[in-house]
């Protein structure tokens, strides 16, 4: 079972207790808990296929857990869907609107599901940056358009808890960027809890207070961003390319101080060095003593995709 968080004494808005969800052969979710607090941003990062949309699916009440139990504002889904249908705004991977709608016809139909008028439209128009496009219809929306005005709808009834399924998947980065200035304005002007499920590691790192690593439907490594990254401070992480490909790798692996993270071709990789001074002329002798000579070398801080590549022997975009 994967261990608790909880980042103060106060009731938790999400509470995640040791829950499981399996697909015929797939194990989706495997004893995941998590606490989350009011106004904490949560990012789930990891690679696609590990789990985070089905744990989005099951705290949103889409899904049904095998096993443990998920509370919302301290309640169950069971006999409180109507209640906290009302605390709680989403937007899922892919969202489907009528195409002959203006974005404020669209916005003005969601509205009224919470008795919601023209009031609240034009305050979430304003905060999407839509105003330009008030009239136009969706089908001829941008997709960084479209992506806003679905934030925007999950916006409309003021969520105590928001949840976004890879909001910015297929966006450019202007796009990607003007979506995250809206959940910045957000995160200074509300209370609303955000859990947002990314395989971005900037993304996560931008947005949000709180990261929680989830791979094969576990999670690996949880924590503030400087708690992640900073476990090992004293630590640099190299990355460095060979003029010709490493042949028998696996053989001088073995001798190796320095493990490696080869890359695709064994071309190169990156390794972790714990005493720049020392262990850096250690390791360029021990490429010489293997027929290496070295095409370029960097050294830069350590980075959310370093250190999944270092849990799980993968790249977390690959």
């Amino acid at each position: 079972m994967n261990h608790i968080h909880q980042s103060s004494s106060e009731e938790p808005v999400i509470e995640v207790n040791d829950v499981y969800k399996s697909f015929k052969t797939v194990k989706a979710v495997q004893g995941i808990s998590l606490r989350i607090s009011a106004g904490q941003f949560v990012a789930l990062l990891g690679p696609n296929g590990a789990g985070k949309t089905t744990l989005v699916e099951m705290i949103e009440g889409i899904q049904k857990p095998d096993q443990g139990e998920i509370k919302l504002l301290g309640k169950h889904w069971k006999g409180n869907k109507d209640e906290l249908h009302r605390h709680i705004g989403l937007s899922l991977q892919e969202t489907r609107y009528i195409d002959k709608l203006t974005v404020n016809e669209t916005l003005m139909l969601f509205a009224s599901f919470y008795d919601l008028g023209q009031q609240r439209v034009d305050e979430i128009i304003n905060l999407i940056g839509l105003a330009e496009k008030r009239k136009a219809y969706v089908v001829n929306l941008s997709g960084g358009q479209r992506q806003k005005l679905a934030l925007g709808i999950s916006l409309l009834n003021n969520p105590k808890i928001l949840l976004l399924d890879e909001p910015t998947t297929g966006l450019d980065p202007n796009a990607r960027r003007e979506i995250w200035s809206i959940l910045f304005t957000l995160k200074e002007n509300s209370h609303t809890s955000l859990i947002l499920t990314t395989h971005y590691m900037e993304e996560a790192e931008q947005l949000c207070d709180y990261i929680i690593i989830i791979d094969s439907g576990n999670i690996l490594r949880e924590g503030t961003i400087n708690q992640l990254l900073n476990e090992d401070h004293e630590q640099k992480f190299v990355e460095f390319t060979l003029e010709k490909p490493a042949e028998h790798a696996d053989l001088w692996d073995a001798k190796n101080p320095f493990p490696i993270h080869w890359n695709e071709h064994r071309t190169g990789g990156t390794i972790t060095l714990s005493e720049m001074n020392r262990d850096l002329p250690e390791f360029l002798n021990y490429l010489g003593q293997n027929n290496q000579r070295l095409q370029n070398i960097e050294c830069r801080r350590r980075t959310l995709d370093d250190l999944f590549t270092s849990l799980t022997g993968r790249q977390l975009n690959a």
